[in-house]
C-alpha cells in the first residue's frame, strides 16, 4: 500500500529531518539516502539502457551525469561540497560500472548527455528532445510560474498541473508525429519528455532546432526551448529515480499515456513506497 501524505512531509533522512522546500502532490516526497541506495542496488536495471541507446542513429560514447542534492539538500556527507554540482560520468567500463558509480553518489537525479561524441570527444550529433514541465503552465489554483516564483515555489506543482501537462504532452506528440516517425515518451518524475530518434535531427544545427522550437511555441505548444535548441544537453536518465518526488523515470507508449497516473501507477512507484 502506498503511503500518502498531505501538504508538507517531514522525512527522516539518515540522522537529519528535512522539510521539503516545495509543495508536491499527495504521495510524492523526497527519497531518503537509504531509499535511494535500496533503489539503485535492487531495482535499477542498467541493462535496459542498452535497448534505449540502440535507438540512437549516431554511434558514439554516451556520457552520464548526476546531481547529488541540489534541490532536496539530501546528500551523503562525503559529497557535501559537491551536492549542487553537476557531476559528469564519462569514464566507465560498461553500464554495470555506470550503475556502480551512481550507487556511490546516491543522487537525487541521474541524466545522460544528448550529445553524441566520437573517439576524440568531438560532438558529432545531438538527440532532439522536448521537455514539458508542470510549473510552466498557468494553474487555475496556483497561478503562473511568476506567481509561484514570488512565493518561492518555482518547482512546486499540484495534481491539476500534472493532468494539464499530460494533456499538453499528448497534443505535442500528435503534432510531432506529422514530422517524425521514431518518437518515445518518458514520464520524467515531474513532467514528460518526448525523444526523437529519427536519423536526420541528430545532425541538425542549433538554428534548425531553434526554428522548430519557435514554431511550436508560436503555435501554442508548451516546451522548454533551452532543451529543444540544445542549450541544455542533459536529460533525465530512463529507469532512474527522481529523488525529489520518489518516482521512477518511466518510458511510456502513447496508448499508455492516456490512463497513466504518476500518483498511483505501479510502474513508476519504487518498492520503498509499496511497503
Amino acid at each position: 500500500m502506498v503511503n500518502h501524505a498531505i501538504g508538507y512531509i517531514v522525512c527522516m533522512l539518515d540522522e537529519r529531518l528535512v522539510k521539503p522546500r516545495y509543495k508536491l502532490p499527495s504521495g510524492m516526497r523526497y527519497a531518503t539516502l537509504k531509499e535511494r541506495r535500496e533503489f539503485y542496488q535492487n531495482e535499477f536495471d542498467a541493462s535496459k539502457l542498452n535497448e534505449w541507446f540502440e535507438n540512437w542513429n549516431l554511434k558514439g560514447r554516451v556520457k552520464f551525469a548526476v546531481i547529488i542534492g541540489r534541490h532536496t539538500r539530501v546528500f551523503p556527507k562525503k559529497f557535501e561540497e559537491d551536492a549542487s554540482t553537476t557531476i559528469i560520468i564519462d569514464e566507465y567500463k560498461d553500464l554495470p560500472d555506470v550503475k556502480a558509480q551512481i550507487l556511490d553518489f546516491l543522487p537525487e537525479s541521474a541524466y545522460y548527455d544528448r550529445n553524441v561524441y566520437d573517439a576524440k570527444q568531438s560532438v558529432i550529433g545531438q538527440e532532439l528532445a522536448f521537455d514539458l514541465d508542470p510549473e510552466n503552465l498557468t494553474c487555475p489554483i496556483h497561478g503562473t510560474l511568476a506567481d509561484k516564483m514570488r512565493r518561492r515555489q518555482g518547482l512546486a506543482f499540484c495534481e491539476t498541473e500534472l493532468n494539464m501537462v499530460k494533456e499538453e504532452t499528448v497534443k505535442l506528440y500528435e503534432e510531432l508525429e506529422k514530422h517524425f516517425s521514431k518518437l518515445r515518451i518518458v514520464y520524467s518524475g515531474r513532467g514528460f519528455h518526448i525523444h526523437v530518434f529519427d536519423a536526420a535531427p541528430f545532425t541538425w544545427t542549433r538554428n534548425q532546432r531553434r526554428s522548430l522550437g519557435l514554431k511550436l511555441k508560436k503555435n501554442g505548444f508548451l516546451i522548454d526551448e533551452w532543451v529543444t535548441t540544445g542549450g541544455m544537453r542533459l536529460i533525465r536518465l530512463p529507469y532512474s529515480l527522481h529523488g525529489m518526488v520518489s518516482r521512477i523515470v518511466t518510458p511510456l507508449s502513447t496508448a499508455e499515456l492516456d490512463k497513466f497516473n504518476p500518483l498511483s501507477d505501479e510502474r513508476c512507484l519504487p518498492k520503498f513506497l509499496k511497503q
